[in-house]
C-alpha cells in the first residue's frame, strides 16, 4: 500500500497568541492554512498540542504551547498559459517590467489557477511578438516553466518569475525574472532594501506634517486572516513606510509613499493604523466599490546582468486621475 505523503508544520505560541482559538491561531500562523482547513485538521486528529492530539477546535491557545500539524500534500497545481492583454514596459533576456492593471491577481493559488498575470506571462513567453522567443545569454531555456522555462523557477510552479507582488486592486509596476540567476539578484536587492518602490495613494483625511514615516511591525490578524495588524508590543515583522504629502484636498490627501520594507498590505495597514485609510480599500477602510486608489508609480533596480540602475514610471490609471480631478474641484 502506498504511503500518503505529508508535510509537518510546527508552531510555538507566545503571549500574543494566548486566548486565541486553536483554529484561528493556526490560520494566523500559516499562510497555507485557512481557518476552515485548520478546523478540518483538528477534527481529523492531525493536530497535536504539547504532544497530545488536540481536544477540539475550541481549544484556547496558551503561551508556551507547541503545536504540530500533519498536512496531506496536495497534488501540484498545473498553471496554463492564457492569452491576455499585457502592458509590457520593458523586456530583455533577463527581466520583464509589467504595468499591472487594477483587478488582476498576480499569481495563481489553490482554487484560482487561471486569469492571473502569471497565466498571461506564460503565454507571452511562449508566443512573443517582440523577438524574445529565446532567452539568449541566460541560464534557463525559453518557454513555459520547469525544464523548458522562460520564467524563473525560484518560487515554484504557481509563481514562476514573481520577485515581488502587488495586491489585486493595486495598479502599477512590478518586475518579473526570466531566469533563476536574475531572480536571485533581484530578490537580494529587495531583501537589502536596494530596490526603489514608490507608490501614489489617495487617503482619507489630512496630515499635520508634510512628510514622515510609519515604523510599525506587522503580523497576520488572528481574527481575520485576510488582514495584517500592527503589533504594538514589538512582535511581528519590521515594517517601515515613508510618506510625503503631494497634494491636499478637502478631507483627503494625495501621498507619495516609499517602501523601506515590503510586507503584505504594508501601505494599506499602515495608513489605516495612523487614521488615514486608502480611499476605496474594502479591507482596511470604507470601500467605494471601485477598488482602492493605490498605484505602484515608480520602480527602480540594478539590472541583474549589467549592474546598470534602471528606473521606470507609470501614470495612474484613468479612475485614479478622474478621482483626483473631482477632488480638486470640490
Amino acid at each position: 500500500m502506498e504511503t500518503e505523503e505529508r508535510d509537518t508544520l510546527t508552531a510555538e505560541f507566545g503571549p500574543d497568541d494566548a486566548g486565541l482559538r486553536l483554529d484561528a491561531a493556526l490560520a494566523a500562523r500559516f499562510d497555507s492554512l485557512s481557518r476552515n482547513r485548520a478546523q478540518e485538521l483538528i477534527l481529523g486528529g492531525d493536530v497535536r498540542v504539547n504532544g497530545e492530539i488536540a481536544s477540539g477546535k475550541r481549544y484556547k491557545v496558551r503561551s508556551g504551547d507547541r503545536a504540530i500539524v500533519s498536512v496531506r500534500k496536495r497534488k501540484p497545481l498545473r498553471v496554463l498559459p492564457e492569452p491576455m492583454p499585457l502592458s509590457i514596459v520593458y523586456e530583455d533576456a533577463d527581466v520583464i517590467v509589467v504595468d499591472k492593471p487594477k483587478g488582476l491577481v498576480v499569481h495563481p493559488a489553490p482554487g484560482n489557477v487561471s486569469g492571473t498575470l502569471v497565466n498571461g506571462l506564460l503565454h507571452h513567453i511562449r508566443a512573443p511578438e517582440d523577438g524574445f522567443s529565446q532567452c539568449v545569454g541566460t541560464d534557463a531555456p525559453a518557454f513555459g516553466f520547469g525544464e523548458d522555462a522562460g520564467l524563473s523557477s525560484v518560487n515554484g510552479a504557481i509563481r514562476p518569475g514573481i520577485v515581488h507582488r502587488i495586491d489585486k486592486n493595486t495598479s502599477g509596476l512590478l518586475v518579473v525574472a526570466k531566469n533563476d540567476r536574475a531572480h536571485g539578484a533581484l530578490a537580494k536587492q529587495l531583501a537589502d532594501h536596494g530596490m526603489t518602490r514608490v507608490y501614489w495613494a489617495l487617503v482619507a483625511g489630512n496630515f499635520k506634517t508634510d512628510a514622515g514615516a510609519v515604523d510599525a511591525p506587522l503580523s497576520r490578524d488572528p481574527k481575520d486572516r485576510k488582514k495584517q495588524r500592527v503589533c504594538p508590543d514589538g512582535s511581528g515583522k519590521r515594517a517601515v513606510t515613508h510618506y510625503r504629502v503631494k497634494e491636499r484636498f478637502k478631507g483627503f490627501s494625495l501621498l507619495e509613499l516609499r517602501l523601506e520594507t515590503g510586507r503584505t498590505h504594508q501601505i494599506r495597514a499602515h495608513m489605516a493604523h495612523v487614521g488615514h485609510p486608502v480611499l476605496g480599500d474594502d479591507l482596511y477602510g470604507p470601500a467605494d466599490g471601485a477598488g482602492q486608489y493605490l498605484h505602484a508609480r515608480t520602480l527602480g533596480f540594478l539590472h541583474p546582468t549589467t549592474g546598470v540602475y534602471m528606473e521606470f514610471e507609470s501614470e495612474p490609471p484613468e479612475d485614479f486621475r478622474s478621482m483626483l480631478e473631482k477632488l480638486r474641484v470640490r
